[in-house]
């Protein structure tokens, strides 16, 4: 009797015991694979053999108990000292996890009596029944054992649980959660796992339907319930066996179904061959696919022992071990007919493999790349250490220490910068080469040491040199040729040039740019040559601080670091279009660089040692000088370049630009001719510019198609002239100016100056009676507020002078008088247009017609004087 109690008492412990372990264990593991210490693949290995093993011996020994009613003192005590050590054993497992003792204590209190133990004893022996081949093909199995046919759906929309597996569950839900948690306390545990259809899969959309989810599921059972430190809630299930929903239940608070069991279809006898065929099949795709992942080897272990017996299990572990979509997964569920079952899963089975095999070949490659580079710095390291030990090659940082010397020496820098230079290399021979520090001090002193601090270019002071090299490259310049060969004249009584700072200002293309090359190339200086148009930052001429990153000098100590000369010819383009932002103004930077007085002790941020300008010469470029600050202009010599007119541009074309296009196509001069007729109707008809760019452009174009046609063998020598020119240019883009062939009354034309050169424009004014014996003045044409302006001084000055001239004639008092001008959509200002307006007025109210070949131009003041116009050659 002593022997029976002690031995009913254990087993109650033991059975309590290991139900706590088991709920421990599944919620260990769902937090090792959503931390991905383990793979989630071996989830339903894992949860099943806990399942199984825990509740083995429980099982065995009631057994036992049932089938030897008799038993004697020996083997009775033989089993409960095989009992008592398998208890042993499972207290040393659960002394291993947290608080496992209270919670045997607690349970061995009474809150498990032993006709629950008989009851759970009862319901995992049904469930973890295998599927005999000798069951009916009826797709329905009867109640045996207890199974609840009304069922609470979780919804799956991940991926669907199959039997025999476990799967942690997220649940968004809280009231379907709640609901759970509470029947779970109840030790209500069975589930509904049905996986949701397509369309209703989002997180937002509740499913209270039966039509949302698949009809064929899978009976679980809830393990546990778990919040990850997201607070996500997780539901751990475990599948048991294959359900279909037949029906919903009304009035209940979530999705309950009314479910009714369905069991795999065995194949007949006579396809068991092709049945082990595919389990082995599977088998071997499971070892191939364990090689790429260790962690599930247990899995396959366990797969090979219950492989023979149960097929329809070996298909199912084998779909839930892939990471194939819920689709596909519920097709298997749906899959009745076992030999389909394992074929679908073979496929889902080599789908992983070839993924796997995928994956291993890609890390392998990554691997012998990372490998191989750090053979290579090994090798590399290794072969530094040995040359440096037989002498043949001294340590990097000596080396670049040694270099930066040799270079200290060959510059030869003044003393404040010297002293700089020295402390920046005792700096750098104290520091790692690893430090941040490091590279920024060995950038600094690459910029110190290579800048030329006292190398200079020697000077060309031959005059007549001089005005050859000008002469050849550009036609005419007088001005700017004069203004150079008086600036090297004084160097050469002085017996050096001093830098000094030139702007030219005139029209495009009409060799701002190209004469400062020239100007280089005859007194024998480098050239360097930057555009400041739409430049906004400050930085871009005086240089970053070191403490920002990427930090570089400024364009004027970039540019003697390229030239390698202490007095360049630095050509500033388009100083007219200097910018201003958030980044500060260079205008005001460029005034420290531009001033004579100033930039011998130029500072640059980055180097921040002083560096003397004053021998560059500076040429700067401009195409007006509205735009260039007062400051700034009044540090600069200006030099006006005016438009050519067409003879100028004839003799260039015929000596620079024809020669030149020649040249550049690979024809002969024999091969083409182009006319002066040609030339003329070219610069008339098609290049209206103060420059020459568009004619050159012209004349590359006639060049192309001639090379064109004499490739073609179609011609062999070509002669341009006024009769053939639209053939290779077009039409003309420009038609006679004239408007008039003979002005009428109140029609004048004026000159107007434009940065393209000039051009000829005609004023016209009507006169239209008034009705309220009052005249008035109206103006149009996109006229500036300027030229407004003096419309209205030039309509007051009119009716003074036809006062004065014919005191009888009230025309401008009994009309209203509308002055305009033409080429509206051509924006129009200044004051220059006011003799030609009050001509046209005076032509008005005298009816008298202005000559027609007469063009004038001037503005005009109050009392009639005429003020100084510019813009004339």
């Amino acid at each position: 009797t002593r022997n029976m109690f002690l031995q009913s008492s254990r087993h109650i412990v033991g059975v309590c015991a290991r139900k706590t372990i088991v709920q421990a264990s599944c919620g260990s593991i769902s937090h090792l694979a959503q931390n991905k210490v383990i793979n989630s693949s071996t989830i339903p290995y894992l949860l099943f053999t806990i399942e199984k093993r825990s509740y083995s011996t429980t099982s065995s020994l009631h057994k036992k108990r049932s089938d030897k009613p008799k038993v004697t003192e020996d083997t009775t005590n033989e089993e409960n000292n095989s009992f008592i050590k398998e208890d042993e054993d499972d207290v040393s497992d659960k002394n291993q996890q947290q608080k496992s003792s209270d919670v045997v204590d607690k349970q061995t209190k009474g809150d498990e009596s032993d006709e629950k133990v008989k009851v759970v004893e009862a319901e995992i022996a049904g469930n973890g029944g295998n599927e005999s081949e000798n069951e009916t093909d009826s797709a329905l199995v009867s109640r045996e054992a207890y199974f609840p046919e009304d069922v609470m759906v979780l919804p799956l929309k991940l991926r669907p649980v199959l039997p025999e597996t476990g799967s942690p569950v997220l649940v968004t839900d809280e009231h379907l959660l709640s609901i759970i948690q509470n029947n779970f306390n109840r030790g209500k545990k069975y589930l509904g796992l049905f996986y949701v259809k397509e369309e209703f899969r989002s997180e937002k959309k509740t499913v209270t339907d039966i039509s949302q989810i698949y009809q064929t599921g899978t009976l679980g059972q809830v393990i546990d319930l778990r919040r990850d430190v997201a607070g996500h809630a997780f539901v751990h299930v475990f599948g048991l066996r294959r359900i279909v929903a037949e029906s919903a239940l009304p009035n209940r608070p979530v999705l309950t179904v009314k479910s009714k069991q369905i069991k795999s279809v065995m194949p007949e006898r006579a396809r068991n061959e092709y049945v082990k065929a595919y389990v082995f099949e599977i088998l071997k795709g499971l070892s191939d696919l364990i090689k790429n992942q260790p962690l599930q080897r247990e899995f396959l272990i366990y797969l090979r022992q219950n492989m023979d017996e149960n097929p329809s299990r070996t298909a199912d572990f084998a779909a839930a071990c892939t990471t194939a979509p819920g689709d596909e997964i519920q097709e298997i569920i749906e899959c009745l007919d076992v030999e389909k079952r394992l074929a679908s899963s073979l496929l889902l089975l080599k789908k992983e493999l070839e993924l796997s095999n995928f994956q291993k070949q890609v890390a392998k490659q990554i691997e012998e790349k990372v490998t191989k580079q750090q053979r290579q710095y090994m090798l590399q390291e290794q072969l530094k250490l040995i040359k440096k030990e037989l002498g043949l090659e001294t340590d990097e940082k000596e080396q670049l220490l040694t270099r930066f010397r040799d270079l200290l020496a060959a510059s030869n820098p003044p003393d404040h910068a010297r002293k700089v230079i020295d402390e920046e290399i005792n700096k750098l021979s104290s520091l790692e080469a690893s430090s941040s520090e490091y590279n920024v001090t060995r950038n600094y002193l690459e910029w110190l040491t290579g800048l030329p601090w006292s190398t200079v270019s020697t000077d060309n002071l031959d005059l007549d040199n001089v005005e050859k090299t000008l002469d050849h490259d550009h036609y005419g310049l007088d001005d700017v040729k004069d203004r150079i060969k008086e600036f090297i004249a004084v160097g050469t009584l002085l017996g050096k040039i001093h830098g000094k700072i030139i702007c030219f200002v005139g029209p495009p293309g009409v060799g701002k740019t190209s004469i400062g090359k020239s100007i280089a190339r005859a007194i024998g200086r480098k050239f360097f040559r930057f555009s400041v148009g739409g430049m906004n930052d400050v930085a871009e001429i005086k240089g970053h601080r070191r403490t920002y990153i990427g930090a570089m000098p400024g364009k004027i100590i970039q540019c003697l670091k390229t030239v390698q000369t202490s007095n360049p010819v630095i050509l500033i383009d388009e100083i007219d279009k200097l910018a201003k932002g958030y980044s500060g103004d260079p205008a005001s930077a460029l005034l420290e660089v531009l001033d004579p007085e100033q930039n011998s002790s130029f500072r640059d941020n980055y180097l921040d040692v002083n560096y003397d300008l004053s021998k560059i010469l500076f040429l700067c470029t401009a195409n007006t000088l509205d735009t260039i600050p007062k400051p700034l202009l009044d540090r600069m010599e200006i030099i006006t370049i005016s438009g050519y007119v067409n003879e100028e541009k004839i003799s260039i074309a015929s000596q620079y630009l024809i020669p030149e296009a020649i040249k550049q196509s690979g024809l002969y001069p024999a091969q083409i001719t182009i006319e002066q007729g040609a030339l003329e109707s070219l610069i008339r008809w098609y290049c209206r510019e103060a420059g020459v760019r568009s004619l050159k452009q012209q004349i590359e174009k006639i060049v192309r198609k001639v090379s064109y046609k004499i490739v073609k063998k179609t011609i062999k020598k070509v002669t341009i002239d006024q009769s053939n020119l639209e053939e290779y240019v077009g039409k003309p883009l420009f038609k006679s100016d004239r408007f008039y062939d003979v002005l009428p009354a109140g029609v004048t034309m004026g000159l107007a100056w434009t940065s393209m050169g000039g051009a000829t424009l005609y004023i016209e004014s009507v006169g239209l009676p008034t009705k309220e014996g009052k005249g008035s003045l109206q103006t149009t044409g996109q006229m500036g507020d300027i030229m407004k302006e003096s419309s209205v001084v030039c309509y007051t000055f009119a009716k003074k002078f036809l006062f004065e001239i014919d005191p009888n004639n009230h025309f401008f008092d009994l009309h209203d008088i509308h002055l305009h001008i033409p080429e509206g959509a051509t924006p129009k200002d200044g004051p220059s247009a006011g003799v030609t307006m009050v001509t046209s007025l005076i032509s008005l109210a005298l009816n008298k017609l202005c000559e027609s070949n007469i063009a004038m131009t001037g503005e005009i003041s109050l009392t009639g004087k005429v003020l100084k116009i510019g813009g004339v050659r």
